[in-house]
């Protein structure tokens, strides 16, 4: 019989997974890539010039949003109609933005998970609201990593018909896999509050890994949130365990 010492050390079962997931979609910026301080530095500069402040609660308003409705958004918080023209600022941030996207660096975690799952035969793909040539522009250094997605699908993309919080982006990379797939097969890496919000609407399940300055009360619709990819596991989800 064994003693009270050993049944105590049985380990206990492992929780059923969240989810049966079959395949994986990606968001970009803050995510999977370290870009967005270079937008912050680039809005905080053009704004700072005329007395304005650019801070997290706009920045969470805009984030994952298309150009031009993040555009219209930080015009609209931050009082700029009058002081410029929304052209104006957009060709003096594509400037900088040219000399800074290249030299983004991938997130903690990203190249070990997207190995994974990729040698694991998940199929994988990328629903960014970043237009093409700035998307050219971030991944340029890190073709080794995005070279294992099945599809790429962008903000300026003809299927893309709104911006998130609109699921047309997360619908279209659903679309574009080989088979078949139901949304509820779909795991969503977001790291913006629309983001999360547009692949919940799409009926996708979603993990959250936000800035650490965003406010908590934005984490409430993901089904997950962690502060790092290091800290997702794969078995939570029905995939194959690391």
């Amino acid at each position: 019989m064994p003693s009270a010492d050993a049944a105590d050390a049985t380990p206990a079962a492992a929780p059923p997974p969240r989810a049966a997931i079959s395949h994986v979609i990606f968001d970009t910026d803050g995510l999977l890539l370290d870009t967005e301080g270079f937008y912050t530095a680039v809005q905080e500069k053009i704004l700072g010039r005329y007395g304005k402040v650019f801070d997290w609660s706009v920045k969470a308003k805009m984030m994952g949003k298309t150009t031009a409705e993040s555009t219209r958004i930080l015009f609209e918080e931050c009082g700029l109609t009058g002081l410029l023209t929304p052209e104006q600022f957009l060709q003096e941030r594509e400037i900088m933005l040219k000399e800074l996207l290249p030299t983004c660096m991938l997130l903690a975690g990203v190249v070990c998970l997207i190995h994974h799952l990729h040698a694991n035969g998940i199929p994988l793909a990328v629903a960014t609201g970043t237009h093409k040539h700035h998307f050219a522009l971030k991944t340029q250094n890190h073709q080794e990593i995005f070279s294992l997605m099945h599809h790429i699908v962008t903000g300026d993309d003809p299927d893309v018909k709104a911006g998130k919080p609109s699921p047309d982006i997360f619908e279209a990379a659903m679309r574009r896999f080989e088979s078949d797939v139901e949304p509820g097969n779909c795991l969503v890496f977001e790291d913006a509050p629309l983001g999360v919000a547009a692949a919940k609407t799409a009926g996708m399940h979603v993990v959250m890994v936000p800035d650490a300055r965003l406010d908590v009360s934005h984490h409430k619709e993901a089904d997950q949130v962690l502060s790092s990819l290091l800290d997702f596991n794969p078995s939570d989800w029905g995939l194959p365990p690391f």
